[in-house]
């Protein structure tokens, strides 16, 4: 008989490699908001659970805040020693004896782990949810299409008879299956860093604020620009970008006739005016970056921002915290702050900061 034991915390997916990291993170901000629990991580596994009270996890660690988490669920189950013949019963058991009378969910995503363990994963979960659906919606425990007023339900396979089960508030959450918004690199972007950016500007605003906050005509700075992919993404959303950098740029980034490019070094110039954005992209110590992106906000050079700040190989959320908190010291004023370790990043982290951010 399969072993369905009910799991209370909450289970993030995140980068393989940063488990320990993303343990680290949940561990220091329920330590902060007084709530008990245990991190349970293993290096390369693609996720982290923190054991404890789900539902109050789940309200004092919002999605947004998090920095290593892709996706954010509250756990249900842990399935193990699933029949591969019959892995649907067990599951609608465990749904039928929720204590809330499991109200409809509004969705169902079947996942694996974006690892090397997890993604050969992916052909199960895409034809068992093809079954699963069909199962749930019978049993009522499945809107009969997909309502974003109703949770959502998660199951996420491990291994072909382990998964866990686990809901997630659209509210907060990722959008996305895995936590991964899907992006294609444009055929004319200078280069893969692009992904960066744009990444970056789905994750860290939403729609009204990328509306509100990138608007045609604004002036913006790109340091480090070469070979130009942030300075590509911000002309083709209609800002005039000033690219800095002695490096060269890729011809047809010129194209939209919005781009300047200064031969430059980017820890050394500044705008004659303030600018609405500016963006950063250098290779460089963590802690230089973050004071200098701190400098152009507390000397008005800059309304918004977008940067990376490289991690070591060691103590990586220990570093994270500290040059966030310089940042945010050495700015002088107040800022939104986002931040969160994006599908295109590897050993680094991208932060959004704003004067106009809500």
């Amino acid at each position: 008989m399969p072993a369905a034991d009910a799991a209370d915390g909450l289970l993030c997916y995140c980068r393989a490699g940063f488990e320990p990291e993303l343990a680290a993170e949940l561990t220091e901000r329920a330590a902060l908001a007084g709530l008990p629990g245990h991190a349970r991580a293993e290096r390369g596994d693609g996720l982290a659970l923190f054991l404890g009270d789900g539902a109050a996890l789940a309200r004092a660690l919002p999605w947004r805040e998090l920095i290593f988490a892709r996706q954010k669920l509250q756990l249900i189950a842990h399935l193990r020693g699933m029949d591969p013949s019959d892995r649907i019963t067990p599951i609608v058991q465990v749904l039928r004896g929720l204590p809330d009378g499991s109200a409809a969910f509004g969705e169902l995503l079947v996942e694996h782990p974006d690892s090397d363990a997890g993604k050969p994963l992916a052909g199960l979960a895409r034809s068992f949810g093809n079954a699963l659906r069909p199962a749930l919606r019978k049993a009522g425990l499945l809107a009969a299409q997909d309502d974003p007023r109703h949770p959502r339900l998660h199951l996420c396979f491990t291994a072909g008879d382990t998964a866990f089960l686990a809901r997630s508030d659209p509210r907060d959450s990722a959008p996305w299956p895995l936590g991964i918004p899907r992006l294609k690199l444009h055929a004319d972007a200078p280069s893969r860093s692009a992904l960066k950016l744009e990444e970056a500007l789905l994750v860290l605003l939403d729609e009204r604020e990328r509306g509100a906050l990138l608007r045609p005509g604004m002036r913006a700075a790109d340091l480090g620009a070469a070979p130009g992919g942030w300075t590509w993404v911000l002309a083709r959303h209609g800002l005039q970008v000033t690219a800095i950098d002695n490096g060269p740029l890729r011809p047809h980034v010129f194209d939209s006739g919005r781009v300047e490019h200064l031969r430059a070094d980017g820890f050394g110039w500044q705008p004659a005016r303030a600018l609405d954005w500016m963006v950063c992209d250098m290779v460089e110590q963590p802690r230089r970056v973050a004071a200098r992106m701190a400098q152009w906000f507390a000397q008005g050079w800059c309304r918004q921002a977008v940067f990376n700040l490289k991690l070591p190989m060691k103590k990586r959320w220990a570093e994270t915290r500290l040059c966030l908190d310089l940042f945010a010291t050495q700015a002088q004023r107040p800022l939104a702050i986002r931040a969160r370790q994006l599908f295109h990043d590897r050993e680094e982290i991208t932060v959004y900061a704003g004067v106009d951010g809500p």
